[in-house]
């Protein structure tokens, strides 16, 4: 059985939302070949992912399952991130990004329901919360300031911005994966 470790489920929470601020002006770029109908799609399938998920809350609500889908979520997105600096920018890196962050969002109610239910008292999901603003705060700061810079040496193109900084948002990620795995462990008998 597994157990959730607090104080490092918080700093994993800091780091996952840090990721979540530095990317999320970044879609728009990564996104752009996509066609309307492709999100529309998207949707259908997420809510209808999202409604086969809640049909499993019964057995998958504990620490174990949250750990294996919380280390599952966030192996997706390193995946997309690898990919996408290897293979740049296309039609179908575009839609592999998209299919990947609806993956994850497939989760995304179950993650709150689950971690909520697992931290337990309110003083835990203060931290918790407070840590999660903090993290999407600074990451869009440090997203701006990142894009900036850039500018500053006449990189102004959306593309190779977005590309750039998905190297940062590598090495996040990364220590997001690190501190999902040590957020957790086994509880002896």
């Amino acid at each position: 059985m597994l157990t959730i470790i607090p104080k490092w489920f918080i700093r994993y929470k800091f780091f996952n939302s840090l990721f979540l601020g530095l990317s999320v002006g970044a879609i728009f770029t990564l996104y752009a070949p996509l066609e309307p109908s492709i999100y529309s799609l998207g949707g259908v399938f997420l809510a209808l992912a999202m409604l086969a998920v809640a049909r499993l809350y019964n057995y998958i609500l504990n620490a174990k399952w949250f750990f294996r889908i919380s280390l599952f979520v966030e192996l997706v997105l390193l995946g997309a991130i690898l990919y996408f600096l290897y293979h740049s920018y296309s039609y179908q890196t575009a839609l592999l990004i998209y299919i990947g962050y609806q993956i994850t969002f497939v989760f995304g109610s179950y993650l709150v329901r689950a971690e909520t239910l697992l931290l337990k008292t309110d003083t835990l999901l203060t931290k918790l919360d407070t840590a999660k603003q903090l993290g999407y705060l600074l990451g869009m700061g440090i997203a701006y300031i990142f894009y900036k810079v850039l500018n500053l040496y006449n990189i102004e193109n959306n593309q190779t911005q977005v590309y750039n900084l998905h190297f940062l948002l590598l090495g996040i990620e990364i220590i997001v994966i690190i501190l999902i795995i040590k957020s957790f462990k086994k509880q002896t008998s």
